[in-house]
C-alpha cells in the first residue's frame, strides 16, 4: 500500500502503466501520443474550484473525445443557491489541446457563447472566462489568479483491471486567489479565497462510481485542506488521501463516506455524512449545504453526479497521535457514476 512513485514515462511501449502509486510532484510523464487504447476512451480534464465561506465559482473544461463539456457554476453559500452552466462539443477528440503536464502550457478554448483562459503567468495561474447570458441575460465574468502555497500535491497513477486503461490524476490543494467575479451589476470579491484544480488524464473503463472530497481552507494563520477519495480504478498500490497542514503533507490510508440513505433506500445527499477511516485517523461530519447535481442519460451515456458543498468538523490524526481540529470548514464531497 502507498507505493512511491519513480520519475519516468507514465506508459510502457504497450500502453499500460509503468508503475501504480502515488506521489507529491508530477514525477511521470504523460503523452497523449503514448496510448494504445480506442483514442474515443482518452479522457482529459482540467477542474478548478475556488471560494469561501460566502462565495464559490467551479470551472471545467474537459475534452472527452467524443464529447467536451465547458463550464461554469456560480455558488451562493448565503442564501444558499446555485448557477451552472455548460457547454458541450461533439468529437473534439483532443482539438482543445489540453497540455500534456499541469506545470507548463495554457488552455484557450473560445466558442460561440463563452471564453475560457487557464494561463500560466509567471508563479501564478490566471483564469479567464467570459459567458455571456450566464443568468437569463446576465453575462458571467472571472478574472482570477491563483497561486500555489504548498509544496507538494497529490499525484497518483491508478490502473484498471483492464489493460491499456487507467488514470494519471493530480489534485493542487490550497491555490490562493485574489481578483473578481461578475454577474451582470454584481461584482464578488474572490481576494483570500482558496481552491483546487482537479487535473485529470487517461482511459476509462465504461462503468465507474468515484467519491472524492476537498478542503481548501485555513485556521488562525494555518492552512489547512485534505483531499480525500476512493472508489476508482485499482488502488491496491496506493490510496489518494493526503491531508495538508502547516505547508506540510500527511499521507492517509482508507476513507468510507457514509452517505445517508431515504426511506427507498436512496442516497439522501441534503443530510449530513460521516466521513470516516478504519484506523480512525479521518473523523468527520458532513453538513450539506448546496448539491450542485447534474444527471444526464443519452442513449448508452449515462452520468450521475452529486457535489455537494458543506461544512466539515471533525479530526484528522497525524503523527499516529497529534489530532488536528476541523471546526466547520467549508468543502465539498460528491459522488459520481458515469456510463461512458
Amino acid at each position: 500500500m502507498n507505493h512511491l512513485l519513480k520519475e519516468g514515462p507514465l506508459l510502457n511501449e504497450k500502453g499500460n502503466l509503468v508503475e501504480a502509486g502515488y506521489a507529491t510532484k508530477l514525477v511521470k510523464k504523460y503523452n497523449r501520443k503514448d496510448i494504445k487504447a480506442n483514442k474515443l476512451k482518452i479522457k482529459e480534464w482540467d477542474y478548478y474550484y475556488i471560494g469561501n465561506d460566502k462565495y464559490g465559482i467551479a470551472l471545467t473544461v474537459g475534452d472527452n473525445s467524443y464529447i467536451a463539456s465547458i463550464s461554469v457554476s456560480f455558488l451562493d453559500f448565503t442564501k444558499p443557491s446555485q448557477i451552472t452552466k455548460s457547454k458541450m462539443l461533439l468529437f473534439t477528440m483532443g482539438k482543445l489541446n489540453l497540455p500534456n503536464t499541469s506545470e507548463i502550457g495554457d488552455i484557450i478554448v473560445n466558442e460561440k457563447g463563452c471564453s475560457f483562459k487557464f494561463l500560466h503567468e509567471g508563479d501564478k495561474r490566471h483564469l479567464i472566462v467570459n459567458y455571456p447570458k450566464f443568468d437569463e441575460k446576465d453575462s458571467f465574468k472571472c478574472d482570477i489568479y491563483l497561486k500555489e502555497t504548498n509544496r507538494d500535491t497529490m499525484v497518483i497513477a491508478t490502473p484498471f483491471d483492464k489493460a491499456k486503461h487507467f488514470y494519471y490524476n493530480q489534485k493542487i490543494n490550497l491555490l490562493k486567489g485574489e481578483g473578481s467575479v461578475s454577474i451582470g451589476n454584481n461584482t464578488y470579491d474572490f481576494n483570500n479565497t482558496y481552491g483546487v484544480l482537479d487535473w485529470g488524464r487517461g482511459v476509462w473503463t465504461y462503468k465507474n462510481t468515484w467519491y472524492w472530497s476537498s478542503l481548501n481552507s485555513y485556521v488562525g494563520d494555518k492552512l489547512i485542506g485534505f483531499n480525500l477519495g476512493y472508489g476508482f480504478g485499482n488502488t491496491s498500490a496506493s490510496s489518494e488521501n493526503m491531508f495538508f497542514y502547516n505547508d506540510r503533507s500527511y499521507k492517509l490510508d482508507d476513507v468510507i463516506f457514509d452517505i445517508p440513505k431515504d426511506k427507498k433506500g436512496k442516497d439522501d445527499f441534503m443530510f449530513p455524512w460521516r466521513i470516516y477511516s478504519k484506523d480512525n485517523k479521518i473523523d468527520l461530519i458532513f453538513t450539506p449545504i448546496i448539491n450542485r447535481s447534474a444527471h444526464m442519460s443519452v442513449g448508452i451515456i449515462k452520468s450521475i453526479q452529486d457535489q455537494v458543498f458543506g461544512l466539515f468538523k471533525g479530526t484528522i490524526t497525524i503523527n499516529n497521535d497529534e489530532k488536528i481540529e476541523i471546526p466547520n470548514l467549508l468543502g465539498f464531497a460528491e459522488k459520481v457514476t458515469n456510463h461512458w
